[in-house]
């Protein structure tokens, strides 16, 4: 079984993620959509209602399971029996990062990464930058699935409350 991990932040989901999810679960038996757990890391959404919100909109793909992990990638890779990571580009400057991760994720446990080219029409969303907009009344209904709008609405609604 060919099985790949999509990992990420996914806070929140949106249709440039969903692109690359999309296109990957044609490739492969089984998409591992991993969301990383990092305490460091401001969130607007947790990770269980991250994980909830994916498998919402990804519940029309058989082969896609969503999980969550903290820690190396690598050492969940190996756990899980997963040979590969696939990861969405939208310019040379993800490239330029990702490279040196893939690098990395290659010398400490020989799991390869695959580059996936986002579709032009999803090639400059971005999570924090959907975030932000909506933040300050933007339409962002093209970037996200409805769903994920609706939540992202709700909790920015509870934030400005605060």
């Amino acid at each position: 079984m060919k099985r790949v991990v999509c990992p990420g932040s996914f806070d929140p989901i949106t249709f440039g993620h969903l692109d690359i999810i999309e296109r990957a679960s044609s490739l492969f038996d089984e998409v591992v959509i991993a969301v990383l757990v990092n305490h460091t890391k401001q969130t607007l959404f947790t990770v269980s209602e991250r994980i909830e919100m994916i498998q919402e909109v990804t519940s029309k793909y058989s082969n896609v399971k969503v999980d969550s992990w903290s820690g190396l990638l690598v050492d969940y890779c190996k756990a899980n029996e997963i040979g590969a990571i696939i990861k969405g580009l939208r310019a040379v400057t993800d490239f330029d990062y990702e490279l040196q991760m893939s690098q990395i994720n290659f010398q400490l446990q020989n799991i390869e990464t695959l580059f996936m080219s986002t579709a032009p029409s999803h090639s400059f969303i971005s999570s924090s930058l959907v975030k932000e907009v909506a933040s300050y009344d933007g339409d962002v209904s093209s970037y996200l699935p409805a769903p994920t709008l609706i939540r992202l609405k709700a909790r920015l609604a509870e934030t400005k409350k605060k």
